[in-house]
């Protein structure tokens, strides 16, 4: 009788067919998810970096009736929806962000056009459940 041992093949020889496809599958399920969570966060902070989106939370961080509605400060409270478009020098934004501070929530609806370097603003709107304050009737852009 033999007894000699028979030699195993090693874990990549045994596993390599099914290895290979799923580490390929995940691979590109990783690069899809970096990819559009990239894509998703660099146009949040194309929003948040704009001018109307800046120039609103300035408004409403130091109107006395937001800041009694609200509270202070009043900060972003989820994720801004909306767009900007620059074209051939003309821009538009229109963006919709809840905002918050320390006593309530509240939307904060912004509706502006542009051109060059400045912008002419439609709208500056909060709404804080039943109420609606228009920040462009208290603080006309000149």
């Amino acid at each position: 009788m033999n007894n000699e041992l028979v030699p195993q093949p090693s874990w990549w020889k045994r596993n390599w067919k099914w290895v290979v496809p799923l580490g390929g599958c995940l691979t590109l399920i990783v690069i899809f998810i970096v990819f559009f969570a990239s894509l998703f966060f660099g146009v949040t902070k194309i929003l948040e970096d704009s001018q109307p989106y800046e120039y609103a939370f300035e408004l409403i961080n130091q109107d006395e009736q937001m800041i009694e509605l609200l509270g202070s400060p009043i900060e972003k409270d989820g994720m801004v929806q909306g767009n900007i478009n620059w074209t051939n020098g003309d821009k538009n934004a229109k963006m919709t962000i809840p905002i918050a501070g320390p006593k309530r929530t509240g939307i904060l609806y912004i509706d502006a056009t542009g051109e060059g370097d400045t912008w002419d603003y439609k709208e500056i709107r909060v709404e804080v459940s039943e109420e609606n304050v228009d920040l462009l009737e208290k603080y006309p852009v000149e």
